[in-house]
């Protein structure tokens, strides 16, 4: 029997499913899509999900509780400066699952697409305060003239 066994094992053992999740995860939030297997697209929206929850909190601690488990400065910032302020009066359900309808040709196994429900958009990099005061000074000048 299967009392209190959750997951799929997906025919790997615990390290190679965990660096296959981290970076099935860390490719769907700077793509912003993935296109793989069902089942795998299923375990990965549920951890994409938390990860999300945990982004919308904006504190050091979660930022560090995902880079904990993503091992990614850039996947880290674009989830929390990008992506959860996008979602923050959301309160789950954050991707959507698209069944496609045909197989991948070697195994015959039924894929499927995981998208964002809202799409992000990118935020501009703040710009440095002397480099911005340079440039008012410059548009004032322009004016003048």
């Amino acid at each position: 029997m299967k009392h209190r066994v959750s997951g799929k094992k997906l025919s790997r053992d615990r390290s190679a499913r965990k660096a296959l999740f981290k970076n099935l995860i860390n490719s769907f939030i700077i793509h912003g899509q993935l296109k793989t297997t069902e089942s795998k697209a299923n375990r990965v929206r549920s951890l994409v999900e938390k990860l999300v929850t945990k982004g919308k909190k904006r504190t050091l601690h979660s930022q560090r509780l995902i880079f904990a488990f993503l091992q990614n400065k850039q996947a880290v910032g674009k989830l929390v400066n990008e992506i959860a302020p996008v979602f923050k009066d959301r309160p789950g359900g954050f991707t959507r699952l698209v069944k496609l309808g045909g197989t991948r040709r070697g195994d015959n196994t039924k894929l499927a697409r995981l998208e964002w429900v809202e799409k992000p958009t990118p935020s501009k990099p703040k710009k440095n305060l002397e480099v911005a005061e340079k440039e008012t000074k410059q548009s004032k000048k322009q004016k003048k003239k």
